[in-house]
């Protein structure tokens, strides 16, 4: 039995939204704060970790981050709200 994926979703400092997928949210938001995630996430510095999905594998989690990159930045929003809550969170 293969370890679930999660798709999560960052709200940067800019109000840019960044889509990602990991097995290990929390690891991967740690890496993005520390400027070792994505190079998007380097030049456009997280602010909060918006929530996070499940998905049974690296493929479903991967269609459902190119699914969600193509929204427009209203439509994402709409999208993270339906998202479970993150529980990793940053200073603001």
């Amino acid at each position: 039995m293969s370890k679930p994926w999660f798709l999560y979703m960052i709200e940067c400092v800019d109000g840019s939204i960044y889509t990602g997928i990991a097995v290990d949210v929390a690891a991967r938001y740690a890496a993005h704060c520390a400027g070792s995630g994505a190079r998007y996430t380097r030049s456009h510095a997280p602010r909060r970790l918006l929530g996070y999905e499940v998905h049974p594998d690296r493929s479903s989690a991967s269609k459902a981050e190119y699914r969600i990159k193509l929204l427009s930045a209203s439509e994402k929003r709409l999208y993270a709200a339906s998202l479970m809550q993150a529980t990793v969170q940053t200073d603001d």
